[in-house]
């Protein structure tokens, strides 16, 4: 799961003392978490079976492909992020304007934002494919079809998100459950019996398959999509206040997500290699095609349209969860410091900032046209899932570079966790980041017959222009006018 198909739960507020009454007992200072509790609040936030497909056609060597992002990039993001949390509030915002400047923190906020507009026709691409297994299966190669469903799909998150409608971020919530823990059981329970049968894997499972085979740098390239699956740990860090050992817990608590987390996008992509052919995997649809072949082979095919509705339904509340979320976080920073014109800071009758997710939206369905556009719809899935992971990982190297910054120029300012070796997690996290980002604008393997200099004008304007192209402007164009810091506090708290 990307860190964005599911919400991340909001941090445990604290609760001021009262003092004791004759009949009552003092409430307590702060509410506690377990550690155990933050591992399953982190495992839900980023785990889900959206990307099996993408690391399926490898076989066997998904593991490894999974398990080099977790250690040079999800183990320094938790506990980087964790440092920063614990010792600064604000955010990305606060973290890089403090270490580096406050344009380069507007950067990093940006960015946090801005992935979010190839995000979701990436995440919606999924939704139209799986439920075309619903209605008619032959609709999941449709670039139109994927087209008209993001559209119809955004516009309608944006009418329900623009109405402060609450109660949302249960759907999702339920979605780890209904979206990904019973059909990930139910997929990898039928996949075990299906080998039992004595049927052999559509891919080799032995030694020799253990890493991806070497055709050149594009061989690798899939492994990039693998740092957007673990990304949203910085946002995941704010809870560690609420650990009453947060030095010794908040560890614990990243290694058991981090063990659950690739149980979850591993083994899934493993049983689908087992059932579909990789040159038969559709990025898209691959995870109904696996359901769709296991169920056939039990005699159970109606219950493909069952898994097809929980998947699909996961994936909507997901989205609507986050819909407001990063665009709210930037309507407060441009308010306080004026980044965005008036127009787009303005909010509707329920507090919502309703005109910045129209013009997200209007950049969604023009997205949503290349759809339609490029014939493979996977090559487009593709596409949108690299310019998503490039624009967030510029945040992810601003992040790291604030870290050791402030660590050197503020030693001793107070910070509930320390994270070990910082300088050393930076500096692998950075170099990580920044290989991924280059490395995203090579053509994969699979996709060999179109043209590298097409794909890398793709990539590259969608990348550099929305992550720093769009904010440069909207820095140098600033007015003094456009700051409204009063009416920050109009805005409700997330």
């Amino acid at each position: 799961m990307s860190a964005m198909d599911f919400p991340v739960d909001r941090p445990v507020p604290a609760v001021p003392a009262t003092p004791a009454a004759p009949a009552r007992t003092a409430a307590p200072a702060t509410q506690w978490i377990s550690w155990i509790a933050l591992a399953m609040m982190t495992t839900s936030s980023v785990a889900s079976l959206r990307a099996a497909p993408t690391m399926a056609v490898y076989g066997l060597a998904c593991v490894f492909l999974y398990l080099v992002p977790a250690v040079v990039f999800l183990l320094p993001t938790s506990l980087v992020s964790a440092e920063l949390a614990s010792g600064y509030k604000g955010g990305i915002y606060n973290w890089v304007s403090r270490g580096i400047s406050k344009p380069m923190g507007f950067l990093a906020v940006w960015c946090q934002f801005a992935m979010t507009i190839f995000y979701y026709p990436s995440l919606l691409g999924f939704v139209a494919s799986t439920l075309a297994y619903v209605i008619n299966p032959a609709l999941a190669s449709s670039g139109v079809w994927t087209a008209c469903v993001i559209v119809v799909v955004y516009w309608s998150g944006v009418w329900v998100s623009s109405r402060g409608t609450s109660g949302v971020a249960g759907l999702a919530s339920g979605g780890l459950i209904i979206g990904t823990l019973i059909p990930g059981v139910v997929l990898v329970t039928l996949g075990v019996v299906f080998l039992g049968q004595g049927n052999a894997p559509a891919a080799p499972m032995d030694a020799n398959h253990l890493l991806p085979a070497w055709a050149g740098l594009a061989s690798l390239v899939l492994i990039v999509n693998n740092f957007l699956s673990y990304s949203g740990m910085e946002m995941n860090a704010v809870h560690v206040g609420s650990l009453k050992n947060p030095a010794k817990e908040f560890p614990r608590a990243m290694f058991l997500a981090m063990a659950m987390v690739l149980l979850i996008f591993i083994v899934p992509a493993l049983v689908i290699s087992w059932i579909v052919p990789a040159e038969e995997l559709s990025l898209t649809a691959g995870v109904m095609q696996a359901f769709d072949a296991v169920f056939a082979q039990f005699g159970v095919q109606g219950l493909t349209p069952v898994f097809g509705v929980m998947l699909v339904a996961a994936s909507l509340g997901g989205m609507l969860t986050w819909l407001a979320g990063p665009s709210k976080g930037l309507l407060m920073i441009s308010r306080q410091e004026g980044y965005l014109p008036p127009y787009l800071q303005k909010l509707n009758k329920h507090g919502v900032q309703q005109n910045i997710l129209v013009v997200q939206g209007i950049v969604t369905t023009v997205i949503a046209l290349g759809y339609a556009l490029i014939p493979n719809v996977s090559s487009a899935y593709w596409i949108f899932s690299v310019i998503t992971t490039q624009v967030y990982l510029i945040m992810y190297l601003l992040m790291f570079v604030a870290a050791v910054r402030l660590r050197r120029a503020e030693p001793d300012h107070p910070r509930g966790y320390r994270a070990p070796m910082l300088v050393g997690l930076c500096g692998v996290g950075f170099a990580a980041s920044l290989a991924a980002l280059l490395v995203g604008f090579v053509p994969p393997s699979q996709f060999g017959g179109g043209n590298p200099a097409t794909y890398f004008l793709i990539v590259g304007g969608g990348a550099l222009g929305l992550g720093l192209l769009v904010p440069f402007l909207f820095y140098r164009l600033r007015k003094p006018s456009w700051k409204q810091p009063d009416a920050a506090e109009e805005v409700p708290a997330s």
